[in-house]
């Protein structure tokens, strides 16, 4: 084979002669240096060929995989850029489809239905809630807190606090609301007292116009507190007078005034009611504050001493309201920052508490149903709801405008809050702000057309390429989003606050790592136009793929949890997951397609308008050298010394030339007698085209080669080594122990902005009271009547819990049972009374039998039977209560039908909200008629409890595990029973909560694992990447422990997003380690070379896609969400490009591909033969099959003739059609050798000859040879000489001219081929689909 090279050069040597090794760089370059060191990253194929022909070993199956993925992104590149604006505009397009679906998103704020477990306990006892008492059931509690102004803890036992405390709470029950055209006021919607039916329409009117809102309040322990119940419009009794309050009531002399009057009304039954409640003097008896008060009453003991009370001591012990048997308010309840002296009394109050409880909305629905009020309005629950809000909201703001008016309050700070309050937080906190996304965005729009702009030569700048990627990703995301919305997956904080910065963040890592590529390949555009996106999608899609379909895995197996909240996320996230792939593998490169016609055109980047000029003299820029194809592939060469694809460098660079020149080498073949055939350009890039000359670099600073010549180097040394990993164990060590210190909880003032009233009322609530409520709630299929000892039994146990507020003997309020059966025995005691005195029998009563011994006698005779109600003959046998204190078991619900209709006062105190509702049997003493109506089974009853010092999360957890305790153990007796309250529902999440983040941990984890095992086929590789990934975790969880942040839902939701954080920090780097080839060090640093730069960039635009957290309103925000991803994002960083490659270099798992040889490179591969000149010649005009045609051809710009250095002309043409100055002087064939496939083995020794003279005629010459060894036995040989070359180089005023004589001799080895069908499938498969098209 005779071998012609043409070299003109303009080199500039210090004292060295040019020498023959430049054309050789030059020539190496035809065989892209990334296809012999990262040969299972750039062609699988062929890697998995060198280990078919024995000349390398590896994972075939890996690379068996590798390719089949390959070939379709390769085939799906070249499709994209085909039809690059199709694809962008039906990208755009159905994208935009998607985005619509954002109108139909909606944001869930009840943390009911976020954090409850479906499924789980919690949520089956507040469906059966939901089942018995119905959806909106319940009440609402608005609280007033005062505490002084200077916050240093002074007392508020001073008549002046109280007073202002009065003026406070007297203004917030003067709140109304106009609604519908009717007014509502506090009365319209509170809680009050029930009392019993008299059926006397005047007398049930003034009991409703006198009966006051139940109002919990230190002030009841005064005069004062009267003041408090009204009623706003004074109440008339007829021939006693007007204007009667509760300032001047005194409801015992009022009932004996009434009496004295003879009117036809059953006084003794009102008689017996008050006594039963407690109601005897009301506030008349009660000390004033302030005794110079007109209405102050004469009967105040301290009246006529003109001197305030001993506060401390009035408040020691509690208060009462008018009804002091059931109106109890505890001492803990109502005083907060007590300090006590020895024999108990307050001494210091640092906080005082009133509590205003209201209806909930469905109660209110069906108290104000049959009135006239509601008439005209089409009432429903939704409007009762809607008057609720509106009060409360009004509530806290008349309050604030209350404190800020009057100078009495200046010296104290009043915080209210109420129900609806909290709910509007929680809803604030759960938007989206546009604005705050909006500028991350920006940021990061920013940052991407920065970090890729090349400002020495704008024809090659990326800038625009960023800017439209990250606009993409941001379109993705936003369609990802709605198409959740579509299918019905509800948004919550955690979403609206994490997902649109993770979906950005993932994805804009993907993209720099496509326009790393890009930037890459341009420079070794040794291939046809048509297929550079291919190429691209070739490399880097694999590694893209293999790390979103991890994240998409891992997100997923995370939403087996069944936390709603938490699924939600889970499902969002990696739906937006496969968006962003889709879009990334789809519309990105047809980007990137257009962006390569740009760049052909020689047009500036982000203004197309202007043609790109660059000086090619610049010294601080990288500029392309000409490119001129040659006709035919050049000939493998195998230099060993060269430092671009040799032992000498881990990575592969551009030789670096002093001096730009241009360099032509030129070679073709003749035609000759070669099997006709064509190889698929997907999978063997040496087909098609010829490598253009080196591109020559300048000193320009990136992190490629700072990852190359720098950090990669430094990191490799076994002192940093040995440092690195004693840094990753102490690291881990203090992670173990920062984890230690992380608390469950999140403190509602944590999600509250400071300076709001909300904020201020929460820190008081926790820091004084803790206070909440909570009820035991008993269920069905339970025999009640037979089985009321164990309800005693089940009562009395909640004495043990230390948080419920207990009487002043240290024993529980009693419950609706205990007042069922107190009310019974007074019934016994009158019935036994009056049948000793004769007043009653057992065949009937007598006119002067009292009436509770009438009504008495007629439970007595009740059987409980439905067909025989009535049996005379029990009056002597049994007894209502018998001397256990259990009631009359057969009976039972006949009882509990009067009981709670004639002592409603009693049945609306225990609020024990008995489902089914008992039925209404109001008892007539003049009613003969005995048959009392049986009440339903009892389904669902609560008992009401008190808690208070519920300042922590742990306080709270601990009285959770405490009563969930004694609801387990007296469900194991039998008794099906729950908690139920605002502690069970907001904080037991917490008791699972670290179960249910690990179990998700650990299915993210596996689930990446056995993704990593399928695509890596590498156990070994799948272990290092999830240690690395299950240490961020562990780090990150550490440095919450650091940083005072508790574990609630924000931080585990994050924490689980960590491992998909941390897979886009490993799995690049861990890919590009495991497709080099070489020594550990070797491949990690070549990893680094290939991985750093689009991870880095990643890191940076995701931190500052979140820098916009640290502004937000919420303290929470702040805290919880910058500071942990932001501390995320560091780790990741730190452990992805310290960390990982320090233990890769260790440990690191085999390449995919390891040469016979033991070289850093695979051997270089020969190319397939050409394709036949007749079917080049029918096909010529076809760019994608044998034959090529120039880009002009291709319908490339005109401008590809153009000669700048920037976009050199690049003209494709057949192999086959060109003469040749090559031949083959000899061939011999030889018995074949190997039969797995044909080939050509050229292997040139070159002899170069250079004599070199000055301007005064002295010539000097030397010679040198560089060849290559072969290692086939039988060959044969040819030499030839080609005709000299010149090169003429000016030093100063010095003339050189130095002629150069090269002689090859080449050695070649000829294989026949194999038969068709030993050949690879897909490769006919190809063939024969374009033979058909002949």
């Amino acid at each position: 084979m005779a071998i012609t090279m043409h070299s003109h050069a303009a080199v500039e040597k210090s004292g060295n002669k040019p020498t023959p090794q430049d054309a050789y760089a030059a020539l190496s370059n035809a065989v892209d240096c990334d296809l012999l060191t990262r040969t299972s990253w750039t062609d699988a194929r062929l890697a998995l060929h060198q280990i078919k022909k024995g000349k390398a070993s590896g994972n075939k199956a890996a690379l068996w995989l590798r390719t089949k993925l390959q070939w379709h992104l390769f085939h799906l590149g070249r499709f994209v850029q085909r039809h690059a604006g199709k694809v962008l505009f039906v990208g755009l397009l159905v994208l935009s489809t998607f985005c619509v679906g954002l109108k139909s998103a909606s944001i869930q704020t009840d943390v009911e239905k976020l954090w409850v477990e479906e499924g789980g306990r919690l949520e089956k006892e507040l469906a059966y809630m939901r089942r018995t008492l119905g959806e909106g059931a319940g009440s609402t509690h608005q609280i007033l807190i005062q505490t002084p102004s200077n916050g240093q803890g002074g007392s508020l036992l001073s008549r002046d606090a109280l007073l202002a405390h009065l003026r406070a709470v007297h203004a917030a029950t003067k709140v109304t609301v106009e609604m519908f055209d009717t007014t509502w006021r506090l009365k319209d919607l509170c809680y009050s007292p029930s009392f019993p039916s008299f059926d006397i329409q005047y007398i049930d009117q003034i009991f409703e116009n006198i009966f006051p809102c139940a109002i919990i309040t230190p002030l009841d322990c005064f005069w004062e507190g009267s003041k408090l119940l009204g009623p706003d419009f004074p109440v008339t009794v007829p021939m006693l007078g007007s204007g009667i309050r509760w300032t001047n009531l005194h409801p015992q002399r009022l009932l004996e005034s009434m009496k004295s009057f003879n009117f036809n009304f059953p006084f003794d039954t009102l008689d017996d009611f008050m006594k039963r409640a407690g109601i005897t003097s009301a506030y008349q008896e009660k000390p004033c504050l302030d005794p110079t008060d007109p209405e102050c009453p004469l009967s105040a003991p301290n009246k006529n001493l003109t001197q305030s009370p001993d506060i401390g001591a009035e408040l020691t012990g509690g208060c009462y309201g008018f009804a002091t048997k059931f109106m109890h308010w505890p001492e803990d309840l109502v005083v907060g920052g007590t300090k006590k002296n020895k024999t108990g009394h307050i001494v210091k109050a640092e906080a005082l508490q009133s509590i205003l409880q209201l209806m909930g909305e469905k109660d209110m629905y069906e108290y104000w149903s049959q009135t006239y009020r509601v008439h005209n309005l089409e009432w429903s629950q939704e409007k009762a709801a809607d008057i609720l809000h509106a009060w409360q909201r009004k509530f806290t703001q008349e309050v604030l405008r209350h404190a800020a008016s009057f100078n009495e309050t200046k010296n104290y700070k009043i915080h209210p809050f109420s129900s609806a309050s909290l709910a509007n937080i929680m809803t604030e906190f759960s938007e989206l702000s546009i604005v705050r996304v909006a500028v991350g965005y920006i940021l990061m729009l920013i940052y991407a057309g920065v970090s890729l702009v090349n400002w020495a030569n704008p024809v090659r700048s990326q800038s625009g390429l960023g800017i439209a990627g990250v606009l993409l990703v941001a379109i993705t995301v936003a369609a990802g989003l709605g198409f959740c919305a579509l299918i019905g997956i509800v948004f919550n904080a955690s979403t609206t606050q994490i997902v649109p910065f993770l979906a950005l963040g993932l994805g804009v890592d993907n993209m720099f790592l496509l326009t790393h590529t890009y930037a890459q390949s341009w420079d070794q555009q040794y291939r046809r136009y048509g297929d550079h996106t291919g190429e691209i999608l070739k490399r880097s899609g694999v590694s893209i793929l293999l790390s979103s379909v991890s994240n998409a895995c891992a997100f997923f197996a995370a939403a087996i949890i069944p936390i709603p909240a938490l699924r939600a996320f889970s499902l969002q996230a990696g739906i937006l997951v496969l968006f962003n792939l889709a879009t990334l593998l789809l519309v990105f490169p047809a980007i990137m397609s257009l962006d390569m016609k740009r760049r052909v055109a020689n047009r500036v980047d982000l203004l197309c308008c202007l043609a790109g000029v660059v000086s090619i003299g610049s010294s601080e820029c990288e500029t392309d050298v000409p490119k001129i194809m040659s006709t035919q592939p050049a000939i493998p060469v195998e230099l060993k010394k060269m430092d671009r694809c040799g032992k000498a460098a881990p990575g592969c660079s551009t030789p670096t030339l002093t001096k730009k020149a241009p360099v032509t080498i030129s070679s073709t073949v003749q035609p000759g007698n070669v099997e006709d055939g064509e190889a698929d350009p997907a999978l063997d890039p040496l087909i098609h085209g010829v490598a253009p000359t080196p591109t020559v670099e300048c000193q320009t600073w990136t992190l490629s080669k700072f990852a190359r010549h720098s950090y990669g180097r430094l990191l490799l040394k076994t002192p940093v080594k040995v440092l690195g990993m004693v840094a990753f164990i102490v690291l881990l060590a203090a992670s173990v122990w920062g984890m230690s210190k992380v608390k469950n909880g999140l403190d509602l003032t944590d999600i509250v902005p400071h300076q709001t009233s909300e904020y201020s009322f929460l820190a008081a609530h926790d820091k004084y009271f803790g206070f909440y409520n909570m009820y035991a709630v008993t269920q069905g299929n339970f025999e009640y009547p037979n089985n009321q000892r164990l309800l005693y039994e089940y009562h009395d146990a909640f004495t043990r819990v230390s948080t419920i507020i207990k009487n002043d003997d240290g024993g529980l309020p009693e419950f609706w049972l205990s007042l069922f059966r107190d009310w019974l025995i007074g019934l016994q005691r009158a019935f036994d009374r009056d049948q000793a005195s004769g007043c009653i029998n057992q065949e009937r009563w007598f006119a002067n039998a009292s009436d509770d011994a009438i009504l008495a006698y007629k439970l007595l005779v009740q059987t409980g039977h439905v067909d025989n109600p009535i049996d005379k003959s029990l009056v002597g046998q049994v007894r209502l209560v018998d001397g256990d204190g259990i009631i009359n078991p057969k009976a039972f619900y006949n009882y509990l039908t009067a009981w709670v209709t004639n002592d409603a006062l009693a049945y609306s105190a225990s609020q024990t909200s008995l489902r089914p509702q008992p039925r209404q049997w109001y008892h007539n003493a003049g009613d003969v008629e005995l048959k009392i109506p049986k009440s339903q089974p009892i389904i669902y009853a609560q008992l009401p409890f008190y808690l208070n010092n519920l300042g922590s999360t742990e306080d709270i957890t601990d009285m959770i595990e405490q009563v969930r305790g004694i609801c387990k153990k007296f469900e194991d007796r039998g008794l099906p029973n729950f908690p139920a309250g605002i502690p069970f529902t907001f904080w037991e999440q917490y008791l699972k909560l670290r179960f249910f983040l690990f179990l998700a941990l650990a299915c993210v984890l596996v689930a990446i694992f056995l993704v990593l095992c399928v695509s890596l086929m590498s156990i070994w590789a799948a272990t290092v990447a999830v240690f690395v990934l299950a240490a961020m975790v562990l780090e990150l969880f550490g440095v919450m422990g650091l940083l005072g942040i508790k574990l609630s839902a924000a931080p585990a939701v994050i924490l689980i997003m960590a491992v998909g954080v941390g897979v886009d920090f490993t799995i690049h780097i861990l890919v590009g380690f495991v497709t080099s080839i070489g020594a550990r060090n070797r491949r990690t640093q070549m990893s680094l070379e290939l991985m750093m730069a689009p991870v880095v960039h990643g890191a940076i635009s995701t931190l500052l896609s979140i820098v916009m957290l640290a502004f937000s309103d919420f303290d929470f925000i702040v805290k919880y969400f910058f500071y942990v991803l932001s501390a995320l994002v560091l780790l990741g960083l730190v452990n992805g490009l310290f960390f990982l490659p320090i233990l890769l270099s260790i440990v690191g798992p085999p390449a995919e591909v390891i040469p016979a040889n033991g070289e850093d490179r695979i051997a270089t591969p020969t190319p397939m033969p050409s394709p036949c000149m007749e079917r080049c010649s029918r096909r010529g005009g076809d760019s994608s099959g044998a034959g090529f045609r120039s880009q002009s051809e291709s319908g490339i710009n005109g401008n590809n003739n153009n000669n700048n250095n920037n976009n050199p002309s690049v003209t494709y043409v057949p192999r086959r059609l060109r003469g040749s100055d090559l031949s083959l002087t000899t061939i011999t064939e030889e018995p074949p050798s190997w039969t797995s496939s044909h080939e050509i083995v050229v292997q040139p020794e070159v002899v170069v000859e250079t004599t070199t003279c000055n301007g005064n005629g002295n010539c000097n010459s030397s010679s040198g040879s560089d060849c290559n060894s072969s290692s086939s036995s039988s060959s044969s040989s040819s030499g030839g000489s080609s005709p000299p070359m010149s090169v003429t180089t000016t030093h100063g005023r010095q003339h050189f001219t130095t002629k150069v004589t090269a002689t090859a001799k080449v050695k070649v080895e000829v294989h026949a081929p194999i038969s068709h069908s030993s050949m690879e499938p897909s490769y006919y498969k190809h063939r024969r689909r374009r033979d058909g098209g002949q």
